[in-house]
């Protein structure tokens, strides 16, 4: 029987109900990177529209890992909802589960708590949120961040509103009820001309799916045709996997309404110039993804090239930190004329873990997911590309390990300039003294992290590599790249109230 599921899935098995063995404390070996802000996805039009949405959230997973939700609608039995805590494969796959989610309308969202009770999150900060108005129901699921979230939640509790979860998405569904428009995509442009910051949003009603980003455009959001249907994604990879056709992407500002097949478009903000997040070209986006007409994956081996001009060194082999830095290895390989080759091999199959995370055992941290190829790695010089560098914690160990390995030299290239400011616009970034670039110069963080030599590509080799040839317009840039300039192109209201300090002329 198709229902409204809000209980703690996480802890239960989806096809028994009974208790998991599997701890819920899963290894974060990758703690020393910046995470993925979350992943949207939505249908219309199609038969059993939430088996869709799984897997168009599956392939969605790298935006966010810590839980996932679907919702539908079927004219028999209404809104229904499913929310679950970890991977989408482990929850989503259920056929008991499916069948509570009956339509040919559904919206999905996979999660990383950008904002909210990080490590402590509840079952009803999952989203989608649903909201009843007099109009009927609507949904939403949001990636990016609301940066006057908090001003906005003390506005609406002051004025009577009750809210059910720590996010500030469910600022939207508040301001949606407290608008005096009837229709609900009405509704949704006046709540959101009073949200600052980022966001791209999918929502759904009875009979429509919308979907909508912020003027800046800082996250993205893409439409797709998939037989009678349409499709709405954060990314072209989720299209790709239920095979769907790649329309375009909603524009900076722009709202798309479908219903009855028909796509109507809206420009309800302000038009500003574009700043898309820079980092979706370096890290965030899967690489078989296209951003902006442009392959991810190309962008990426783009940087490695422009890398290997402005940093050249010695070296005998170049050697990608897996996942994230391969791309980039590979380009820096081409350029420089140095063999490319696997010296760190990832364990794919490393999650959850069956045992519980004793000290011991996070000790082990990076050795649990990737592993040395000591007989290629053993009295090489070797160039290792990664994607960022953000505590350096992580870059040290594997630095240990390349050098336990027995390689003559280490040499780390960054595949993006220093980050050194943090991200407010749907990231989650550490506080700026504990970004390593934000306390030391390159050279301090060479000596830091023990390498023979390190270097970041420049914030103009980075803007060559994604399709800008005379690099960044100080005057103008082009996106979004705050969190190696310090330049924010949305204020980030609530952390100023909080005392947060913006860059001074000095820096």
């Amino acid at each position: 029987m198709p229902h409204t599921d809000t209980s703690p899935a996480s802890l239960t098995d989806p096809e028994t109900d009974t208790a998991s063995p599997i701890t819920t404390h899963p290894f974060d070996v990758d703690g020393d990177k910046l995470k993925e802000e979350c992943g949207v996805f939505g249908v219309i039009g199609v038969e059993q529209a939430a088996n869709f949405v799984a897997l168009g959230l599956h392939a969605l997973q790298h935006r966010g890992q810590e839980a996932g939700g679907i919702q539908t609608y079927d004219p028999e039995h209404g809104f229904n909802s499913a929310r679950r805590f970890g991977y989408v494969r482990d929850n989503f796959t259920s056929p008991r589960l499916m069948e509570t989610l009956p339509g040919s309308l559904s919206i999905g969202h996979v999660r990383y708590s950008t904002a909210g009770s990080k490590g402590q999150t509840a079952i009803r900060d999952v989203q989608p949120f649903f909201g009843e108005f007099s109009a009927g129901g609507a949904a939403i699921a949001h990636n990016g961040n609301i940066t006057n979230a908090a001003a906005l939640r003390r506005e609406l509790i002051e004025r009577g509103s009750i809210f059910q979860s720590s996010s500030d998405s469910e600022c939207i569904i508040h301001l949606m009820a407290r608008s005096l428009q009837r229709a609900v995509p009405e509704r949704m442009k006046d709540a959101l001309r009073r949200v600052e910051g980022a966001f791209s949003v999918v929502a759904m009603t009875r009979t429509k799916l919308i979907g909508v980003r912020d003027p800046l455009g800082v996250r993205p959001l893409v439409l797709g045709k998939i037989g009678d249907g349409y499709a709405l994604a954060s990314e072209t990879c989720a299209l790709d996997i239920i095979g769907a056709d790649f329309l375009r992407e909603v524009e900076p500002g722009e709202m798309v309404v479908i219903e009855d097949g028909e796509i109507s478009s809206h420009h309800p903000f302000e038009q500003r110039a574009s700043r898309f997040c820079i980092f979706e070209h370096v890290y965030f986006s899967r690489p078989d993804s296209v951003l902006g007409g442009k392959s991810v994956y190309e962008t990426r081996r783009q940087i490695g090239v422009e890398l290997a001009r402005e940093a050249p060194v010695e070296a005998d082999l170049v050697c990608p930190v897996p996942d994230s830095g391969t791309p980039a290895a590979i380009g820096y390989s081409q350029e420089s004329g140095t063999p490319y080759a696997m010296g760190i091999i990832r364990n794919q199959y490393m999650g959850r873990t069956f045992i519980e995370p004793t000290e011991q055992i996070r000790n082990m941290g990076v050795r649990l997911k990737l592993n040395v190829n000591r007989a290629l790695i053993r009295g090489k010089r070797v160039v290792l590309v990664d994607d960022s560098v953000v505590r350096g914690t992580t870059s040290r160990k594997i630095k240990e390990m390349i050098l336990d390995a027995g390689a003559a030299e280490v040499h780390f290239r960054i595949a993006s300039p220093p980050t050194s400011w943090p991200c407010f616009y749907g990231v989650d970034t550490p506080q700026r003294e504990k970004l390593l670039a934000a306390t030391m110069s390159e050279d301090e963080m060479c000596t830091h992290l023990g390498v023979d030599s390190l270097k970041f590509i420049s914030l103009d080799g980075l803007y060559r590599a994604v399709g800008e040839a005379q690099g960044r317009d100080p005057e103008a840039p082009r996106y979004c790249d705050a969190c190696f300039s310090g330049e924010y192109p949305v204020a980030p209201v609530d952390m100023l109230q909080a005392g947060f300090q913006m860059k001074t002329a000095a820096e």
